[in-house]
């Protein structure tokens, strides 16, 4: 950053600060060339108990410099065509051949909760990239006091000035990582992380080495990038988005954070003292970095939870409803009767079961927000794809065909050879699949409050009215239909035989698995139960396998 200023006594002055790594070859070495020596010490000295440092300094500059300076930087920020370029190689020119005046370090404390959270969201299989602008000593000192290194983790340190020596260093790594590899024991005891500076990271990106670096980084545990420009940042964040399928999220505070913020997938600002540029260009703000851990860890997991529930159940509960009318039209051979009037099938996913559907989606909770925070390992089962994948989906399709076929021959069959119309048997096709579909929502529903005892129970109540509403109307087919039939037994004990034949498998195959082979999630909820009874029992996880997919 600089500035130019007019001093009192009709000099022009120019003040520059930055990183060490780029102001020093600015800085004109042949003038105090003792401040200099003993400056580098001292920022050395610095950087190595965790303080942030720049380096600041001066030029004076004549009338006539000036002057030619500010009619270039005129013409360049009105540029339309390469304004970016011009603006860099105006300021470029004029900032060079500086007097060092000297360097400045502060305590950069670290957020309430920091060490807590990255240890959290570790625990949970997520890994945690820390981009900095930090000297590498700093960034060193700030990754152990947030728990981020341990003194049991292999630091790998790149730190070169050639494309070449970059290469090396990559393979290198990259040997010591596969002798690691080979023992899965030695791999988990001997954790790796990668320390890079953004001069290597100059040779490294957009070039041939990615590769290497993207194959090495996926193997470590923690990457600690140091010294990077806002540039490379959103270039390491590139480098995941495009070689994997994973989410990428990134978190800043400060304006130099905004192209990593927006390269992510997921983009967070923190709103605090350096402004709000990152707040503006992010997808969500929170006010300190701890806050991410119930974001991810809780907010997270509900929400996976219940859109894997919600697309599964939207595709079951249409999806039976049109095989029924699918047997039907097989049935008659594809005539142009219908039973079902047109009614009903409108107000099937409307008013029968479209307000259960959003009820559950919104409230329900497989898991309580502390037993979310104190087991992260948990956050794996969306990682795992448990609560949605291509096998739950076709299980779920043939758990369909069966209940429609169960909800469409049981009242065929009861009815055969009896003077009863189709009208008629469309209004018990109609209640027993809505009966059906929403006990078979009742059965998935882990945490019960009046309002979904209301909207269930009273979507079935209302699907009662509205078909005997339906079929008081003499203008439309089916008069009187729901009345002639409701009033014999065989009516209900149909109703009752559908929705016991059709979810009875679907309820033995889930009390055969739940209690055979319970997942983190089942046996998590079980502990919630009798969490008294067994304070002291320990919860053990499955593992968390997260390999970079390519």
């Amino acid at each position: 950053m600089s500035v130019i200023l007019g001093c009192p006594d009709k000099t022009i002055k120019l003040f520059v600060k930055g990183a060490d790594t780029s102001m020093f070859h600015v800085i004109d070495k042949s003038i105090n060339s003792n401040t200099i020596k003993a400056t580098e010490s001292h920022l050395q000295s610095y950087s190595s108990i965790g303080l942030r440092t720049l380096v600041v300094a001066s030029k004076d500059l004549s009338p006539i410099l000036f002057e030619q300076w500010q009619s270039s930087y005129e013409s360049a920020s009105t540029a339309l065509m390469g304004r970016a370029a011009l603006l860099r190689k105006v300021a470029t020119n004029i900032e060079r051949h500086l007097s060092i005046l000297g360097a400045s370090a502060i305590e950069d404390k670290l957020q309430q909760g920091v060490p807590q959270a990255v240890k959290s969201l570790r625990k949970a299989g997520i890994k945690v990239w820390v981009l900095t602008g930090d000297k590498q000593e700093t960034a060193i000192s700030i990754g152990y006091s947030s728990k981020l290194l341990t003194s049991k983790m292999t630091q790998i340190v790149i730190n070169n000035n050639s494309k070449e020596s970059c290469r090396k260093s990559l393979q290198d790594a990259l040997l010591m990582c596969n002798k690691l590899g080979t023992d899965s024991l030695a791999a988990e005891i001997n954790q790796l992380a990668l320390i890079i500076d953004g001069t290597s990271l100059v040779y490294i990106l957009d070039t041939d080495l990615e590769e290497q670096l993207f194959e090495f980084a996926s193997r470590c545990n923690v990457v600690l990038c140091c010294r990077v420009a806002p540039l490379q940042k959103a270039g390491i964040v590139a480098l995941i988005k495009n070689r994997t399928d994973d989410m990428t999220l990134a978190i800043g505070d400060g304006a130099n954070d905004v192209s990593m913020i927006q390269m992510a997938d997921v983009g967070i600002g923190i709103s605090g003292q350096e402004g709000r540029q990152a707040v503006m260009a992010s997808d969500f703000a929170m006010g300190q970095f701890r806050f991410l851990v119930p974001l991810l860890l809780v907010h997270g997991h509900w929400n996976y939870q219940r859109m894997s529930y919600m697309i599964l159940y939207n595709f079951y509960r249409n999806a039976v409803f049109v095989l029924v009318l699918f047997w039907y039209v097989l049935f008659t051979s594809f005539t142009l009767t219908t039973a079902i009037t047109d009614w009903s099938s409108v107000l099937y996913s409307i008013v029968y079961t479209g307000f259960p559907t959003v009820i559950v989606g919104i409230l329900d909770k497989n898991l309580s927000r502390d037993s979310l925070l104190k087991y992260p390992q948990l956050y794996g089962a969306g990682q795992r794809q448990e609560n949605y994948n291509k096998r739950l989906f076709w299980l779920t399709m043939l758990d369909t065909i069966w209940q429609s076929v169960a909800a469409f021959f049981v009242p065929l069959l009861s009815y055969w050879g009896s003077g009863v119309d189709g009208s008629s048997l469309g209004d018990l096709w109609t209640i027993a699949v809505v009966i059906m579909v929403n006990m078979h929502l009742a059965m998935d529903i882990v945490r019960w409050s009046w309002i979904t005892h209301a909207v269930i129970w009273g979507s079935v109540i209302s699907t009662f009215v509205s078909v005997m509403i339906i079929d008081l109307l003499p203008w439309l087919p089916g008069y009187w239909s729901f009345f002639n039939i409701a009033k014999t037994e065989l009516f209900w004990m149909c109703v009752l035989g559908v929705v016991i034949g059709a979810l009875l498998p679907r309820f033995a195959i889930k009390v055969v698995v739940q209690y055979c082979r319970p997942n983190d999630i089942q046996i998590a909820r079980e502990m919630e139960k009798y969490g008294n009874s067994r304070r002291d029992s320990q919860l053990e996880m499955n593992q968390i396998f997260a390999p970079p997919s390519r």
